[in-house]
């Protein structure tokens, strides 16, 4: 016998769809069909049956050779090592949920670690762009029933986000906007001619890293003042199109990627995608929103707000919160060799990061807890597999536009996983002990 269960919530991408139904077995070990994920969600609920997956730690021995641990030896390695090091790097974070991020964070406070999420890699360049002017930003369920004006920058959502055009964006009908993509104007902004910008009623194909000087002409055009004849390899006439198209719209909304976050300029680009918006406001309705990734990158900078009021990078080791990317970021503390121990949950380092800074992995001591084999584990000294948040286990986790989602437990994990808040529970109370903490 089987059963569906409903209104399922789905931990791959920051849309995080909360509309899957789940066909699993009565004792719930084994799920047997996924309905209205995309096939990137549907492999994540499937890829938790695994045959080949692992279910207990390994750890690295002296010559480099795998070999299993219990559970017990792998908490007090972690423990051990982040309690004995002068400046472990904690990083990830991203996909598992607030719960677990929290423990985390206490373990980091009481090792004078330094805490870093994947925004460090993909929207800290957005966050600092908030701190210094501000966004006008609304929620996914305004963009549905509101929004008839649609911009996709430097993001390719029909790959990156596969349900995010479908569900929200350009194709539902919303309270206001009844005749779904027929109602809508749709453009898109990127070198490329992806599938996305296969869609769009306007492609402005930009020459790659000009986004400011683009950002800039358009902010020009709503103004109505006079433009070059080209801006970034764009024609005036497509620029004044575009501006005309957006200011003449009920409801504008400028979703972001790592195309405007990660080109030259970087947070320059979003200060002047915000300014673009707040400019928008003065002849329409308008807001911003980034494509987040991973699906509670989010919620992990809204949990480091709350307990130390930064959302990435974050220094603890004098004993209270330092902020400053660049030189609290992750990537810039391996690379001068400023850590002495990583701990890895809940994001890829290994295959996201540079050489230089992987092989600081590879020679520190290392941890990653992680349900998959990934080329993290593959340069860490252990690997802790867990259970897989938002299938095998429940937990918040906030969608790209920050409204709190709590995700659904709908299968058992193998006997013998934790979580991810197990684990670091476990670890935490070792920590006390070691650093005698009541």
């Amino acid at each position: 016998m089987s059963k569906i269960i409903t209104d399922v919530v789905c931990p791959f991408c920051g849309t995080l769809c909360d509309d899957l139904e789940v066909k699993v077995s009565d004792d719930g070990s084994k799920i047997e069909e996924v309905y209205n994920a995309c096939v990137i969600g549907t492999e994540k609920f499937l890829h938790s049956q695994a045959t080949d997956r692992l279910t207990v730690p390994m750890k690295k021995d002296d010559a480099g050779e795998w070999h299993e641990t219990s559970m017990n030896d792998a908490v007090e390695y972690t423990a051990q090592m982040l309690a004995n090091a002068k400046k472990p790097l904690m990083y990830g974070w991203s996909s598992t949920s607030c719960e677990a991020q929290s423990i985390g964070h206490e373990i980091a406070e009481l090792c004078g670690a330094v805490v870093d999420n994947t925004a460090t890699v993909c929207h800290g360049t957005t966050l600092i762009a908030v701190q210094d002017v501000g966004v006008p930003s609304c929620t996914l369920g305004e963009v549905k029933n509101r929004a008839d004006r649609i911009i996709f920058w430097g993001c390719n959502p029909a790959h990156a986000h596969p349900r995010h055009m479908s569900r929200y964006s350009i194709f539902p009908r919303g309270f206001f906007t009844g005749k779904g993509h027929k109602a809508r104007k749709m453009i898109v902004v990127d070198p490329r001619k992806t599938d996305t910008a296969g869609m769009a009623d306007i492609h402005m194909q930009i020459e790659q890293g000009r986004d400011y000087e683009l950002l800039s002409a358009l902010r020009v055009a709503v103004r109505g003042a006079p433009l070059p004849e080209t801006v970034a390899g764009i024609p005036r006439e497509i620029i004044q199109d575009a501006a005309d198209t957006l200011k003449s719209g009920r409801f504008v909304v400028i979703f972001f990627g790592m195309g405007v976050t990660q080109s030259l300029s970087k947070n320059h680009n979003i200060d002047m995608a915000i300014m673009l918006t707040k400019d928008l406001n003065e002849h329409t309705k308008a807001a911003i929103m980034p494509m987040r990734g991973h699906y509670n990158v989010t919620g992990s900078g809204e949990v480091m707000g709350w307990q130390f009021g930064y959302p990435f990078s974050i220094d603890l080791s004098r004993g209270f919160a330092r902020y400053n990317p660049g030189d609290s970021s992750s990537n810039d503390l391996l690379r001068r060799g400023e850590v002495d121990a990583v701990f890895v949950l809940g994001s890829d380092p290994g295959a996201h990061f540079p050489f230089s800074s992987v092989k600081k992995i590879w020679d520190l001591p290392s941890v990653c807890v992680e349900p998959h084999y990934t080329p993290t584990t593959a340069v860490s000294k252990l690997h802790v597999p867990v259970a897989f948040v938002g299938v095998e286990v429940g937990g918040c986790a906030y969608r790209m536009d920050a409204v709190p989602i709590h995700c659904r437990k709908v299968a058992e994990p193998p006997e013998g996983v934790l979580t991810d808040e197990e684990f670091l529970k476990l670890v935490l109370a070792r920590v006390k002990e070691i650093k005698g903490v009541a």
